[in-house]
């Protein structure tokens, strides 16, 4: 398969290419026989060889602190500490070490804490091997094999360790060893290493080495994956990035006008430098980290293990799950059924099931869930004469099993069971009649929802013979239609990408509820022999994928190219599967999810990992990543508002207000001391890191990140915030004029000291009051905050109004007085600002809603992202799919599932002339059809109004309802007009003698 679909594994160096083939070659190809290893030898061999398991590099927790130390934020703060020491400003680089030890301190705790959680997790994700142990075949913890164990390698596994097969033939993906694309053929006596892949076959081999002595264990500093850049890393870069370059133009230009007007160069850096330091958003990616790690518990809670951290992010922006069949939306119980059509004299349904037995290891545990049906089923005393010579295990490609049998006497006979088309396919040319009644049963029970295993047999070289088809079940999941109907409430739509029989799959698709629009592999585009995924899929393939219900009887590379259309297309796409067909889809894939009992190749490739069966445990997920989304969100817009906040307010205080125009013995330009702007920072960090236990409410529509909308947001509230603090300060140093805003108010003068600490405490309790606007779109009180952040600020507020009250009477530097708002005669200071604060917090908070209700109206920078721009009908917000062309009339012919809170309809259309119109319209429209039609519509309405959602979309959505019942409202007054056309028409020919019925 193509690099991209066996995980995209870096190429490795030629040298080490050429080390794998020369051991390779080197290999004698003589086959090396076990048969196993008892558990005593087992146990001393592993006392002297050690765990199968490679040493892991643990980076310790001191050197993790010490590179907290020189990471680009802090060395911003480094140089900042330089800085102060070569001017001679001693306290306050006392001041920036404090606060940059303590930084490093809460990033150390924090990032230690999530690496402890996600190893954890990942512990429960040990491989497992199936070994021989004291005769008997059982599965055992992977770590445990030594040398000498005869291991099973199967489609699907890993290769635990370095074997040498005994016998048979295996395709191995050695892809993270050799960086060679294309799976590797390893015949009897060759080695296969740890660290592959089985793609196809199964068979027998011997370990030879394990843990650190195997290639992949001498080689592993080469074979380590360099992990792409997720969009939540894009996304904070770009924050970072925009807010630093703001930082620096904003500060030079300040320090630029403080050296022009003559202030001296040592005071003026040291102020800007500590405003730069106290400006840059230090913690933003510890709290981002934080917060997707505390999620991954949460997942791990609902039986999803997290193997990437940021895939809980890309869940969250997932539109389409691409969703295996079976064992996901079924059972994977297989339950045989009485019904066994043969096709060869003398067969029965005994004799089938002993024939489908024998093309699968019987003396052995069964390997799936049609091994377990049919061993469970046959007799298997009758078939103690009997030996495999060689068998053909499952292979996605080829979809049946093969064995050649040998019996007591000596005489050989092969068997095969699969899929009826793929058992028909060997049968002789003359055998048409067969094939045809083979595929009419087929459809026959297909309609039924009944499953068919076809089995055949050949006497020696002779040709194939078709036995008789079994028959099935794989009933859905009990909870599989209720779970598809939360997710697309989601805004996710759920495809069925199954390789099973078409009318299987379309059966158990409309028992789901999910449409029987189910495609087959025709018209689905190739895989092409250069391996290049074709770049216009999103244009070619992806409106068909989204038109579909699903997709049936399709190959691995069809998975992978659908899954891949998608994500041209614009689309989050997940997708679930558990083989190793499988695999190159599920790493393609923005969140790959590996469901409960999947091989090891597709938890390998997965991003998630399911522990429960079902899909139940997804929805769970996405309503888990979309909290923790709104939480990340919230963040990037409070410390967004927050830095504008704190550089404006100096910005415009530097140029506008002069302290000394006011009182000559006043400095000659506002700043607050170095300690107190480290304390805004130091005390906002802290309780920042509190904000991945908020409360969120999982949005009701995919997420995606826009960060023009995050940036005016911020910028809305932090400019209020801004005003507020620049209105205090001028009211403050105007405060002794006549006719000043105090005074009006009654209130006295106040000295310069204190209106350091007004200042320093306005700052802070708008910097937490900015943070409650910015957890929500709506009023500050439609959602409660989590219990720990509330804790959080409000201690943090408490600490602040406390400082600014009790701050001792002293003078910093640079000639900077400060007083406490409680020292002295007037004592009321900190009561006004609480006072000031809260009712600017109110008119912020009333801004900001007015800010985003103009962006939902006039879908500024594109927010409404269920309004596309490209002439569709999206209503993915509240699980609406609907198919229209490009001028917004429906489709033809069309079939419509939509769903909102468990409303259902289908709408079928697409009649051109006389004859198609009456036909067509007298099946689907006969009785009370429009009526049906308008009361469902009318009950979609009332489920659209329950929806708490933006009135935006209320409108759009009951205004495009209203289009449609009046659509069929005219189709039903269409129809009637029909039939009496029709009628008058008929009567018209009866007259004149002609057969209606020829017409």
């Amino acid at each position: 398969m193509p690099e991209e679909a066996s995980g995209g594994s870096q190429a490795q160096p030629k040298a080490h290419q050429e080390e794998v083939g020369a051991q390779q070659a080197a290999a004698s190809r003589q086959p090396v026989s076990s048969e196993g290893l008892s558990t005593a030898e087992a146990e001393q061999l592993l006392r002297v060889h050690g765990r199968n398991e490679l040493e892991e590099k643990h980076t310790s927790k001191l050197l993790i602190f010490l590179k907290l130390l020189v990471m680009p934020m802090p060395i911003m703060i480094w140089l900042a500490v330089l800085v102060e020491a070569a001017i001679g400003n001693w306290v306050d680089m006392f001041i920036l070490l404090l606060i940059q030890f303590v930084n490093a301190f809460i990033a150390w705790y924090e990032t230690t804490k999530a690496g402890d959680a996600v190893r954890a997790l990942k512990a429960s994700l040990r491989p497992q091997a199936t070994a021989r142990r004291d005769g008997v075949w059982q599965t055992l913890d992977a770590a445990a094999l030594v040398p000498g164990d005869l291991v099973l390698l199967a489609s699907g596994s890993h290769v635990p360790a370095d074997c040498r097969v005994n016998e048979g033939t295996v395709d191995v993906d050695q892809s993270a060893l050799t960086g060679e694309s294309l799976p590797a053929t390893i015949r009897a006596g060759e080695p296969a290493m740890m660290g592959g892949t089985i793609m196809r076959g199964e068979v027998h081999a011997t370990v030879e080495q394990t843990g650190k002595h195997t290639f992949f264990g001498r080689t592993a500093t080469l074979l380590q994956s360099v992990d792409s850049v997720g969009s939540l890393q894009r996304v904070l870069m770009r924050v970072v990035t925009v807010l630093l370059i703001l930082s620096f133009l904003l500060c030079g230009i300040v320090l630029i006008f403080l050296l022009a007007r003559g202030e001296r160069f040592r005071d003026a850096l040291g102020f800007i430098v500590v405003l730069l330091v106290a400006s840059i958003p230090i913690a933003i990616e510890i709290v981002s980290t934080t917060t997707l790690a505390l999620g991954s518990r949460q997942l791990s809670a609902q039986g999803a293990i997290v193997t990437r951290l940021t895939a809980i992010e890309e869940m969250a922006g997932m539109t389409v799950l691409c969703s295996d069949k079976t064992g996901t939306l079924t059972l994977n119980q297989m339950v045989i059924q009485a019904d066994c059509p043969t096709f060869a004299p003398g067969q029965s349904r005994a004799s089938v099931l002993q024939a489908a037995a024998m093309a699968a290891k019987w003396w052995e545990p069964p390997r799936d869930a049609l091994d377990t049906m049919v061993l469970g089923a046959a007799d298997l005393g009758a078939l103690s004469g009997l030996r495999h010579v060689d068998f053909t295990p499952f292979d996605p490609t080829l979809k049946r099993t093969e064995a050649n049998i040998q019996a007591a006497g000596g005489a050989t006979f092969r068997v095969t069971k699969g899929a009826a088309h793929a058992v028909c396919s060997l049968l002789p040319a003359d055998n048409a009649e067969t094939v045809a009644q083979v595929n009419a049963k087929v459809e026959e029970y297909g309609r039924r929802g009944i499953r068919c295993m076809a089995v055949g047999l050949a006497e020696g070289k002779g040709p194939w013979r078709m036995l008789g088809l079994l028959t099935f079940l794989d009933p859905p999941r009990p909870d599989t239609r209720d779970t598809l109907e939360k997710a697309l409430g989601y805004g996710v739509d759920t495809k069925m990408i199954t390789g099973d029989n078409v009318l299987i799959a379309r059966e158990t698709a409309r028992a789901l509820g999910l449409g029987t629009r189910i495609c087959t592999p025709e018209g689905l585009p190739s895989l092409p022999a250069s391996g290049r995924v074709p770049r216009d899929l999103g244009v070619s393939l992806a409106p068909l994928v989204l038109a579909s219900d699903g997709f049936a009887q399709v190959w691995p590379e069809h998975k992978y190219l659908i899954v891949e259309a998608l994500r041209q297309a614009g689309h989050g796409v997940g997708m679930t599967g558990d083989g190793v067909n499988d695999a190159p889809a599920l790493k393609r894939a923005d969140v790959g999810i590996a469901v409960s009992g999947a091989t090891d190749a597709a938890r390998a490739s997965a991003d998630i990992v399911l522990t429960e069966p079902g899909l139940s445990t997804i929805v769970d997920a996405i309503i888990i990543a979309r909290r923790i989304f709104r939480r990340i969100a919230a963040f990037l817009n409070y410390r967004i508002a927050a830095t504008l906040q704190l550089l404006l307010f100096f910005f415009v205080a530097v140029f506008a207000f002069e302290p000394q125009r006011y009182n000559p013995q006043w400095p000659s330009y506002f700043q607050l001391p170095v300690l107190m702007l480290m304390l805004i920072t130091l005390l906002n960090d802290g309780t920042l890191i509190s904000i991945g236990y908020d409360r969120t409410v999982a949005s009701p529509r995919p997420e995606r990140w826009n960060l023009r909308q995050i940036f005016f947001m911020a910028s809305v509230l932090g400019l209020v915030a801004c005003l507020s603090s620049l209105l205090l300060l001028w009211a403050c140093l105007d405060a002794p004029n006549p006719g000043s805003a105090f005074q009006r108010l009654g209130l006295p003068a106040v000295e310069y000291g204190k209106i350091i600490t007004l200042i320093y405490l306005k700052v802070s309790i708008s910097d937490f009051l900015t943070l409650f606007s910015s957890r929500t779109t709506g009023f500050f009180w439609s959602s409660r905050p989590g219990g720990l952040l509330l804790g959080a600020a409000l201690f943090s507020l408490s600490l602040s109004t406390v400082l600014a009250c009790a701050w001792p009477a002293v003078t910093v530097h640079p000639n900077i007085p400060v007083l406490g708002l409680a020292r002295g005669e007037h004592r009321w200071g900190a009561l006004l600002v609480w006072i000031y604060c809260l009712a600017w917090w109110v008119i912020q908070d009333a801004l900001k809603v007015a800010a985003h209700s103009v962006l939902i109206a006039f879908n500024v920078f594109g927010v409404r992202t269920w309004d596309t721009g490209k002439g569709a009908v999206d209503g993915r917000l509240l699980g609406i799919r609907v198919d229209v062309d490009a001028d917004g009339t429906p489709a033809a012919p069309l079939t419509q599932y939509t769903t909102a809170q468990g409303v259902h309809h289908e709408v079928e259309a697409g009649l051109t002339d006389l004859q198609q119109a009456y036909e067509q319209l007298h099946k689907d429209l006969a009785g009370a059809r429009g009526a049906d039609e308008r009361r469902t519509l009318e009950q979609h309405l009332t489920a659209v109004q329950n929806q708490r959602a933006d009135c935006r979309l209320h409108a759009d959505l009951m205004d495009w309802c209203q289009k449609k019942a009046t659509s069929l409202t005219a189709l039903s007054d269409r129809t009637q007009d029909t039939n009496q056309r029709f009628e008058k028409a008929q009567q018209e020919t009866r007259s004149l003698g002609v057969d209606a019925s020829a017409i």
